[in-house]
């Protein structure tokens, strides 16, 4: 599962680190979301339709499937993640898995303790190098009664790494740079990219106790996420 993110760094610097080409001057955005949580609006980057190119796009975190017919059939439904292992059967996610992928602009991830011995304490999970990386997510266009269109995006989770196993069953998948074009491509397949749906190398990451306001969604800046030590969690196979 992933319920909370971080996205440090504003538009110019998405433009710059995902090479996009559109959208950069129609779209206004915060210059960083500290706690981003489901059903906010967050830029995402997906290739455009009309020359490949990739543009950033302001959508709602949360999907909507295009053949839904009213929003409230959707109520106590987790649809700001779709599971790895059914996205391929699942009426919800398949049509997008298949033609509909994006890059979700992150710098951290939050997750909160399952299995471990500090069960229900939140930790910060981000990149050993500290740099901007993107999930796999998937988006969708559905439009109301009215006429009026929201677009709107998932992020796909996947198994655990060895690090995560030690406090969540779950994960989102973050893709490597290497992987964003194939990942972004618009081309309808009947064998969409499932084998990148895959955990993140456990060395490539690092693991960190959450500040104690972390699970407060009201709490915006930096003093709720972090906390005054850096000592990582024991490693599994010791």
């Amino acid at each position: 599962m992933c319920g909370r993110y971080k996205r440090k760094g504003d538009k110019q610097r998405i433009a710059e680190e995902f090479h996009v080409q559109h959208g950069i001057e129609d779209i206004a955005m915060p210059p960083e979301d500290l706690n981003v949580t489901p059903y906010s609006t967050q830029p995402i980057v997906r290739d455009n339709r009309d020359d490949g190119q990739r543009e950033m796009v302001m959508m709602r975190w949360g999907m909507v499937p295009f053949h839904t017919k009213m929003l409230e059939s959707l109520k106590g439904r987790n649809m700001f993640n779709a599971r790895a292992g059914s996205i391929t059967t699942t009426g919800s996610w398949r049509e997008a898995f298949k033609k509909r992928r994006c890059l979700v602009p992150a710098s951290a991830f939050y997750e909160w303790d399952k299995i471990g011995t500090a069960q229900g304490k939140p930790f910060t999970l981000t990149l050993s190098d500290a740099s901007m990386f993107a999930f796999a997510g998937i988006w969708d266009a559905w439009r109301d009664s009215r006429g009026d269109w929201l677009q709107s995006f998932a992020i796909v989770t996947t198994e655990p790494n060895e690090m995560m196993a030690q406090i969540h069953p779950r994960m989102p998948v973050i893709l490597h740079r290497r992987d964003y074009d194939r990942w972004l491509s618009r081309d309808e397949t009947e064998r969409p990219p499932a084998d990148l749906l895959r955990p993140f190398e456990s060395e490539g990451m690092e693991m960190v106790p959450g500040g104690p306001t972390v699970s407060d969604t009201r709490r915006k800046g930096p003093m709720a996420f972090h906390t005054t030590t850096t000592a990582m969690l024991p490693n599994i196979e010791e």
